[in-house]
């Protein structure tokens, strides 16, 4: 890989800008409760729309993928399209919503900020593990379980639509990478699923 100065501070932001809890900060700001207090402790947008409101979900959701989206497209931009630092970017904002710095490196899942990442960089397979998504959550009104397949099927669903067009080896690589932290990060999920004891997604909502 070709050392470049400009990538490396793309790398820092890109994990700065990840770093950012926006769960944290909206439940904060707007009902003055940490959401890690709430519900599974999750800073994510399914913690905050279980625990706090709907509307607090739905904005941590959008700012969540808003800047997985951000750092891939201003990697891209600044690195003037080296996909080594573009996949690497990529890596960089989801492991910083997964391991904040500003959280004590306690974070959250990493699903909507890799969604923001992909549909920069990957809009059909994105859009498609998204139905994936939807599907199993409706079927089986888990979010947990939706999260956990739609993920692992990314990488599949880039392989089948993307790698064959443009064999890029470091945005493969960088999906497989994205997904996996994701899966680990849901490694409870799994416990509780297999035990029978996760709790099932409700309409109700405050």
């Amino acid at each position: 890989m070709h050392f470049n100065w400009t990538g490396i501070v793309v790398l820092i932001l890109a994990y700065g800008l990840g770093s950012i809890p926006f769960g944290y900060l909206i439940v904060r700001l707007g009902w003055g409760t940490d959401i890690r207090t709430l519900g599974s402790g999750n800073i994510g947008a399914a913690n905050v729309l279980r625990s706090s409101s709907r509307w607090g979900g739905i904005l941590t959701l959008l700012m969540d993928a808003a800047k997985g989206f951000l750092a891939v497209c201003a990697a891209r931009h600044f690195v003037h399209g080296n996909e080594q630092y573009v996949a690497m970017a990529a890596v960089a904002v989801v492991a910083g919503h997964v391991f904040p710095v500003f959280l004590k490196f306690k974070g959250g899942k990493g699903v909507a900020t890799a969604a923001g990442v992909f549909l920069c960089l990957a809009p059909l397979p994105l859009l498609t593990s998204l139905a994936i998504f939807v599907m199993v959550v409706a079927i089986w009104r888990f979010v947990s379980l939706g999260s956990i397949i739609s993920a692992g099927s990314f990488c599949i669903l880039y392989f089948l639509f993307e790698f064959s067009k443009d064999h890029s080896l470091w945005i493969l690589s960088a999906s497989v990478v994205c997904s996996c932290l994701i899966v680990v990060r849901h490694r409870e999920n799994i416990k509780r699923l297999v035990m029978g004891t996760e709790n099932r997604f409700s309409r109700k909502r405050k």
